[in-house]
């Protein structure tokens, strides 16, 4: 009997392999022509791990670490390793200590031990035994269990958060992942085995330590620097959890199924308002400051913050004044391009740096000053007589990518500035071991936000994130430091108000579309949330920036 044998598509070739044959084996033949490590492969547009054999014939598209993927199936990998490695030590001390994964900083995790506090002597036997690991090139297995089972499973080893997280799942199956008998669930896919997991270094930081991770050289871990600033708010986001009660989504779940979410909504929002009324508190006993300069990365909520950031300093007895730092774009004749020959609305140099820092320190000495307005339609700066004189209470509000970066405001006196960094900092996790991204968060909110008010599908939002990204890396995370003051915008109820407005959306991508597998893990991370209705979402909530019903012009 003849072997049935696949055609497979490989870069631009077709070739012919055995049925069985597992996708490692085929990464194996073309590895060597990768700089970077092959941790997955896209087949007929479905993402696989490398384990899996081939069933059919189809397209094979190799995923490497430094794709997104790649990169998260990496550090999805290299955490499990870090938590069997943890699990042997307790094991060989005869004591029971465990790890929380509590949230990204400085392209790692920042992580706490239960049952101990980490010094430099554990993270050296840590750092050894995970290496040992990595030399036994265990495989790193997956099994579909029954939802029931995986509950059972996980109350048996002491996970409670997974516990309360699958208690309300509508799936029937849970994908486990083992090494060697030590198991876990993790939201996503893993590589094969522990021998891919070589690069990664661990540093003692605040109660815990960091789990590093390579970052654009993907066998080079970076130096550790990490933003105190972040850590402080992301710290304070965590308390804020703690006062809630609500650590992960399956604690929030239960509120919802309780029925106490209404109440969850009502003080999420009381403790933002009473944020920022401090923060305007600290403007107006600082009698110097009348720029108010307000940047963060896309969908952290900026607008309504500026809106109720200006209600609080009018309590206060002060006279905001919101200007957009986009009416001093240069005509678009005279924006600088991009290496593609496109126009780079998000440079420095698309602003009018000397215009801008001449009408501003015009105002800061009194005079009167006739603002611009820069009209899309034409490209054109223009002026509408619209005339601007500071009083002893008055203050501009500046929104804008570049708020941050001195450049912007060369002329204008330190003493004169207040920087405020805003992005919406998640601070709920999945569990104990599966931090949530900030950027889906921010992600979801712009896709609901796209397809209200620009009329763009998801699948069009999906498309531009890498390109919005690239330009938070460049402009805005690395002048996050300068701020004055981090806010975080996050509302951890939000993802159960977003999920109605945003499944439809996804569930809109086609299957053979390239954006299909995002849309695909985005689906599969609204699962997790029981949904609640906005009614009780208030009107001037930030998320009513994204969902729509804003007391607000958002």
């Amino acid at each position: 009997m003849e072997e049935t044998k696949y055609h497979i598509r490989i870069c631009g070739e077709e070739k012919l392999y055995p049925k069985g044959i597992t996708f490692r084996e085929i990464v194996e033949e073309y590895q060597e022509q990768y700089k970077d490590d092959i941790v997955l492969v896209l087949f007929n547009n479905r993402l696989r791990e490398l384990a899996r054999r081939i069933k059919s014939d189809g397209e094979l598209i190799f995923i490497t670490t430094k794709e997104r993927a790649g990169r998260k199936a990496y550090r999805r990998s290299v955490t499990f390793l870090m938590q069997r490695a943890v699990y042997n030590l307790s094991k060989e001390e005869e004591k029971q200590v465990s790890v929380r994964v509590e949230h990204s900083i400085s392209h790692g995790y920042y992580c706490e031990l239960v049952g101990r506090v980490p010094d430099e002597d554990y993270l050296t036997r840590l750092k050894k035994e995970m290496l040992f690991l990595v030399e036994q090139k265990i495989p790193i297995q997956k099994k579909s269990i029954g939802t029931d089972e995986a509950v059972s499973l996980f109350r048996e080893l002491g996970m409670h958060d997974k516990e309360r997280l699958f208690s309300y799942r509508r799936s029937s199956k849970v994908n486990i992942y083992s090494i060697g008998n030590y198991k876990d669930y993790f939201y996503g896919y893993m590589v094969p085995n522990t021998e891919y997991l070589k690069y990664f270094e661990l540093k003692l930081y605040q109660n815990g330590f960091v789990l590093l991770f390579p970052h654009k050289d993907t066998k080079v871990v970076p130096e550790f620097a990490p933003s105190h600033k972040l850590f402080r708010v992301l710290r304070e986001s965590a308390e804020w959890s703690e006062k809630l009660d609500i650590h992960t989504i399956g604690a929030l779940n239960d509120a919802i199924a309780q029925g106490k979410i209404r109440d969850v909504i009502l003080v999420s929002e009381a403790l933002m308002e009473r944020k920022i009324g401090m923060l305007a508190e600290q403007i107006a006993a600082q009698p110097d400051t009348k720029f108010v300069m307000i940047a963060g990365p896309s969908s952290s909520g900026k607008t309504t913050f500026s809106h109720r950031l200006s209600i609080q300093m009018m309590a206060q007895g002060l006279k905001p004044h919101p200007i957009a730092l986009d009416d001093y774009y240069v005509n678009r004749v005279d924006t600088p391009k991009d290496e593609n020959g496109n126009y780079n609305f998000e440079c420095l140099e698309a602003l009018d740096l000397e215009l801008f820092n001449h009408d501003m320190s015009a105002l800061l000495k009194g005079e009167c000053v006739e603002l611009p307005t820069y009209n899309f339609r034409t490209g054109k700066r223009e002026y509408k007589g619209i005339f601007k004189r500071l009083g002893k209470n008055d203050i501009l509000v500046l929104e804008g990518i570049h708020g941050l970066n001195n450049k912007l405001s060369y002329s204008l006196p330190e003493a004169s500035k207040l920087k405020i960094y805003i992005s919406a900092l998640t601070q709920l996790n999945i569990d104990e071991h599966n931090s949530l991204p900030t950027t889906d968060g921010r992600m979801i909110r712009r896709m609901v936000r796209d397809a209200r008010t620009r009329n763009l599908s998801a699948k069009q939002t999906i498309a531009m994130w890498d390109s919005v990204r690239r330009g938070e890396e460049q402009y805005i995370f690395p002048f996050q430091d300068e701020a004055d003051v981090m806010f975080n915008s996050a509302l951890i109820y939000e993802f159960a108000v977003l999920k109605q407005y945003a499944e439809p959306l996804l569930f809109e991508i086609d299957k053979n579309s390239p954006e299909y597998m995002e849309a695909k893990r985005l689906l599969k991370f609204l699962d997790y949330f029981l949904p609640v209705p906005s009614e009780d979402v208030e009107k001037n909530s930030i998320l009513r920036e994204f969902i729509g019903g804003s007391c607000f012009h958002v």
